[in-house]
């Protein structure tokens, strides 16, 4: 009796493992193809690289709001800290476009990166100087280190603010491509100065570091969306575009309505800052879209090495 149940036992066991190993195939199997969707969809969306700062605002709260998806286009931000990871994803194509400034665009044009220009931002930075570093003017920044994106407008604008100072000794330009690292190397004493958008400018007063020179009192405007000129060319991607910047508008009109201060939270999330930063902000006004102005694009063209 033994025996037969023994048998009986063995036979329930193969085939419990036989149906177990037919459906871990089936998952592999239905695995595989959702992958292969993933992937079809992902190619076809499209992708943006953003920065966290104020001048992706816009796509932030598009985003949040899933007002993309409400005007029937499938938009997905590549979020980084620093525009180097955005300009990555667009040489290996990777992504249709970049949310970025005039001189690191004009750079990626000089690498043979054709791009097209729909909308500047209002994209602004100011030069911060750490207030244990007793920096309270420009001309006092001799031999002192001052942290940068290299190849962008802070590098510029550093370039410019220094030059026009005239300080008696050499300053240190150090490249530090994440916008949040350089403001925590002001937080944490670990620099001198460093050029900062908002919101992290705004963090920074908060600690009563020193402002020593602000972008938007230079008549500049260097922040720029651009998209590959490929995509531009291939029809269903400027359908996409055109539908994009009819999300970027309606969403430029809530946040000047209602100002970016309702936005606390989306600012929070998508910025890694406190409410207090949010209060903190200045008063902001963003435009619909706009190709960037003709002097600003020569400007960043000139600068670019």
């Amino acid at each position: 009796m033994r025996k037969y149940q023994y048998l009986l036992f063995s036979l329930l066991s193969i085939a419990f493992l036989a149906s177990c190993g037919k459906s871990y195939k089936e998952q592999q199997r239905l695995s595989r193809e959702q992958q292969i969707e993933a992937a079809r969809q992902d190619s076809a969306a499209l992708k943006i690289a953003t920065v966290p700062t104020m001048d992706c605002l816009p796509l932030f709260i598009a985003a949040e709001d899933s007002l993309f998806q409400k005007a029937g286009v499938d938009v997905r931000l590549k979020r980084f800290g620093s525009q180097t990871d955005g300009d990555t994803l667009l040489r290996s194509k990777r992504a249709e476009g970049i949310v970025t400034d005039l001189v690191k665009a004009e750079r990626l044009r000089r690498q043979g990166i054709a791009l097209n220009f729909v909308t500047s931002t209002g994209a602004s930075w100011q030069f911060i100087s750490n207030r244990i570093a007793r920096v309270t003017e420009l001309k006092q920044l001799s031999d002192k280190m001052v942290a940068i994106a290299p190849y962008s407008a802070t590098q510029m604008l550093a370039d410019l603010t220094i030059d026009s100072a005239r300080p008696k000794e050499t300053v240190y330009r150090i490249e530090i491509n994440d916008v949040n690292i350089r403001l925590k190397m002001i937080l944490n004493n670990e620099i001198d100065a460093a050029l900062l958008p908002e919101p992290q400018a705004s963090q920074a007063r908060l600690f009563q570091n020193t402002v020593l020179m602000d972008s938007r009192d230079k008549n500049l405007h260097l922040g720029v969306i651009a998209f590959r000129q490929k995509v531009m060319e291939n029809k269903d991607r400027r359908q996409q575009v055109k539908k994009f910047l009819q999300v970027y508008d309606a969403t430029v009109d809530s946040i000047n309505k209602h100002g970016v201060k309702h936005y606390g939270k989306i600012i929070c999330k998508y910025m890694g800052v406190d409410m207090r930063t949010v209060n903190a902000l200045p008063k902001m006004t963003y435009h619909h879209a706009t190709a960037p102005r003709q002097r600003d694009v020569a400007r960043g063209a000139r600068f670019t090495p």
